[in-house]
């Protein structure tokens, strides 16, 4: 790769130096500053072949200095990062023309990587108008899992790719859709939701496609579907692993034509919309026991976002927590707060209901509590009560994993006693295993994957195939 110029602002100099040797050791010439002044003037100057520049600086917004740069000079591509790890830190990064977004702490070998793209991508092109002012964020939260997440939106928020949500009930999945709509390039359509198990079998179709006057009995007059009102913009089809069998092959059939026609309609209407799928149910299950097309599993899963459990992000409940009060408040409800041995107690709780279940925690608390100030005591009272979706699945105390499995096993055969499922399970089972294992030892290794590797036993590229596979996040650098 030839070697090129490339101009660092960061008002760290420790980021500073190592981004220095890094980028030597590349063959690249670095020049750094700790302010967007000199950034600026380099840049006006007609240096550098590529920019990284932090967004938060003593003199200025590094977000704000993108479009200029871009004004003066659009071919000079720009990589920032921030410790503010907010989604709408990555949209505006991605709608100001930035190559890419990072957030802190950053995996060095992936920032080169990037550097390495960035320079061989041909000429960007011309910026694009800014977003607006900052709104009301529709996912709150700065854990790794979410990180990831948010350059993934980002990413996606100038294309029209389909895109499956996958997560446990509660986890946010109408969020993310709302997310890629609204700051999207559909934004000024309308954004139209289905959930498919909350419709008859029988009345789907006609919910989609609509229907004709006297198509079925009861029929008196012709309807819009959800295709039809969604036009323009965007249609979310929740629980889609509920759809029966007969709408599937309906749909998938309007996914490679791009038309569908109403029930009792004989004329061809033209599909100009986004398709976004959630379904907190393994499709993949689905397809095995003959309940899912799986040539509409891959029209579908284009895009595959898996949303963590909130177990999985427990470091972002305090702001949870402050964001639910806020909105209680806002709806006049009393403002409250809680004490810190009340949010710890919290962040130990398993939340099987995610975070709708702290949602719902919160608004009780402001809703029934006289005290401003909510204690442990309050606290340790309001997951008592919820207790038994807590300590349902609990291990007992000192339980190996191997019994645990077997407990985990007789429940799931007590459960289907009147009929066993479709083969799988042998296969289900390794995934639930192995999943946390692995995600686990990631996060112990700070995202080390030769240390992972070595205490998995794992050759390490046995290690990466795994993490792509299962969809693991890894965070890992400078912190």
């Amino acid at each position: 790769m030839t070697a090129a110029t490339i101009l660092v602002a960061d008002d760290d100099r420790a980021i500073r130096t190592v981004l220095t040797q890094a980028l030597a050791r590349l063959g690249h010439n670095v020049r750094t500053t700790g302010t967007a002044a000199t950034l600026w003037r380099w840049v006006a100057d007609g240096e550098g072949d590529l920019v990284i520049t932090d967004v938060v600086m003593p003199d200025e917004n590094g977000l704000d200095l993108i479009p200029r740069i871009r004004k003066l000079r659009p071919e000079l591509r720009i990589i920032a990062m921030s410790a503010q790890n907010t989604l709408m830190t990555a949209v505006k990064a991605a709608e100001r023309g930035a190559f890419e977004y990072l957030p802190k702490p950053f995996d060095l070998h992936e920032l080169v990587a990037i550097v390495e793209r960035a320079l061989a991508a041909p000429a960007p092109a011309p910026a694009g108008d800014d977003i607006g002012p900052d709104e009301q964020l529709p996912l709150i939260g700065r854990s790794p899992a979410m990180q990831e997440i948010y350059r993934v939106l980002a990413r996606l928020m100038g294309t029209d790719l389909t895109v499956m949500i996958t997560g446990e009930s509660g986890t946010g999945k109408e969020l993310v859709a709302r997310a890629l709509h609204d700051f999207g390039k559909r934004r000024n359509g309308p954004f139209v939701a289905i959930n498919m198990a909350a419709i008859p079998r029988e009345l789907i179709e006609s919910e989609l496609f609509g229907h004709e006057k006297g198509a079925f009995t009861g029929a008196a007059a012709r309807s819009s579907g959800r295709f039809e009102q969604a036009q323009g913009g965007t249609l979310f089809l929740d629980e889609i692993g509920d759809m029966p069998i007969e709408a599937q092959t309906r749909l998938l059939r309007v996914l490679q034509s791009g038309e569908y026609t109403s029930v009792g309609g004989r004329a061809p209407i033209r599909a100009d919309i986004r398709i976004i799928a959630a379904t907190h149910r393994d499709l993949r299950q689905l397809i095995r026991q003959g309940l899912f097309r799986e040539d509409l599993f891959y029209r579908l899963n284009v895009v595959p976002i898996r949303l963590p459990p909130l177990r999985e992000r427990r470091e972002d409940i305090p702001a949870l927590v402050r964001h639910f009060l806020a909105l209680a408040a806002a709806e006049g409800l009393p403002m409250k707060t809680l004490d810190q041995r009340a949010m710890e107690r919290l962040k130990t709780y398993r939340w099987s209901g995610n975070v709708r279940e702290l949602e719902n925690l919160v608004r009780r608390l402001t809703a029934l509590y006289s005290q401003e100030v909510i204690g442990i005591e309050v606290i340790e009272a309001e997951l008592a009560d919820a207790a038994p979706a807590e300590t349902a699945s609990a291990p007992p105390a000192g339980e190996g994993l191997g019994a645990a499995v077997e407990r985990h096993l007789q429940d799931y055969y007590a459960a289907h006693k009147d009929g066993l499922p479709a083969a799988g399970l042998y296969d289900r089972v390794l995934r639930e295993v192995e999943r946390p294992l692995i995600a686990l030892t990631l996060a112990a290794t700070h995202g080390n994957q030769i240390k992972a590797a070595q205490l998995l036993g794992l050759n390490r590229n046995t290690l990466r195939k795994k993490i792509r596979e299962l969809d693991i996040a890894v965070t890992r650098g400078l912190r």
